[in-house]
């Protein structure tokens, strides 16, 4: 294994929440459970896609044509891929995904910023239906390759670190030889700091809805990985800081529905706000959160007696949240002088 390798495989182990390079060799049960949980992990991601594209159809997605999907060539020295898992709701991705795009282009006009997307479904899903091209992970860093880009900043829109962030920088490992220096940046959700400037974010948002009498609650994706901790950790906080009307919760994991619900309902609430703890708008945001059939968010607070707001809005359409993503941007830059 050559030097940048070794490298980019000490950052996996660092960066990430379960690396498997500094851990004693696990017992076979146990060796056998982590491949279980791995599989069960790529199963949810793959109905996960399905789903999306199926209920898409019940929704007005938008124009694909009003979105750069930043493949081009002619990159030149310095590249900033920003890598995301994508969706196929197209005015989404234009408002969180291509919003942060610009906002790296706008903070570092030195680099190429060019994107990647972690979902093959998606991908596909967007070519047939759109006939519009977006590079995978392993396309955008071949092109990089075939470009010559010697400086190679990767910065993920991912929430935390999890399973995914972790494959990002193993596929990275394979191909950092063929870059003189190659960074990436840290998720959203890494740090106590970055815990606390997205909920001033956030706070800062839906201010105007924040009347005494409105529980504000955000619907995050949630794992079962190690990494969901952050959504309890961020609900400590919160209230913490004195927004004891504000909630998280999760599709997938916990804090569940019935967990939030009954949060609030120890309140004295009339109304409920409802947002997407996720960078962008699309399938949980528009079915799971603001559907009408039974077991949706929206549905459920209606059912229980609340006046419900849905805000189909992704996190990355707020400029507080792309900053966060520049700064991570940025320490990942000043790491390149250490190479």
């Amino acid at each position: 294994m050559r030097r940048r390798t070794m490298i980019m495989a000490a950052m996996a182990a660092a960066m990430t929440v379960a690396a498997s390079g500094c851990q004693k060799a696990e017992e076979p049960a146990e060796t056998a459970a982590a491949s279980a949980e791995a599989a069960e992990t790529v199963t949810s991601i793959a109905e996960e896609e399905t789903q999306e594209a199926e209920k898409e159809e019940d929704h007005d997605t938008g124009d694909a044509a009003l979105d750069d999907p930043r493949n081009q060539d002619d990159i030149g020295e310095k590249e900033l891929l920003a890598v995301s898992f994508g969706t196929s709701y197209n005015d989404s991705r234009r408002r969180t995904i291509g919003a942060i795009e610009s906002t790296l282009e706008e903070t570092f006009p030195e680099y190429s910023v060019r994107r990647g997307f972690t979902s093959g479904m998606i991908i596909q899903r967007i070519k047939s239906r759109d006939n519009v091209e977006i590079d995978s992970v392993e396309a955008a860093l071949d092109r990089a390759l075939d470009n010559g880009v010697k400086e190679l900043v990767v910065q993920p829109t991912h929430l935390m670190n999890g399973l995914e962030y972790t494959d990002l920088v193993n596929e990275l490992a394979q191909y950092s030889d063929g870059f003189e220096k190659v960074a990436i940046g840290a998720p959203l959700l890494t740090s106590d700091e970055d815990l606390q400037k997205v909920i001033q974010v956030i706070a800062e948002e839906t201010a105007q809805y924040d009347d005494g009498e409105t529980a504000i609650c955000f619907m995050g994706h949630g794992t079962e990985a190690e990494s969901n901790q952050v959504y309890e950790k961020m609900q400590n906080m919160i209230a913490e800081q004195g927004y004891e009307n504000y909630f998280i919760g999760t599709v997938e994991a916990a804090p569940t529905l019935d967990q939030v619900m009954a949060a609030v309902q120890a309140g004295d609430y009339k109304r409920v706000v409802l947002e997407p703890l996720m960078i962008v708008a699309g399938d949980h945001a528009n079915n799971d959160m603001a559907g009408d059939e039974e077991g949706s968010w929206k549905r459920t607070f209606e059912d229980a007696g609340y006046e419900v707001t849905c805000i189909l809005r992704g996190l990355g359409e707020m400029e507080g949240i792309r900053q966060i993503f520049a700064e991570h941007a940025q320490a990942a830059m000043d790491s390149l002088e250490a190479q």
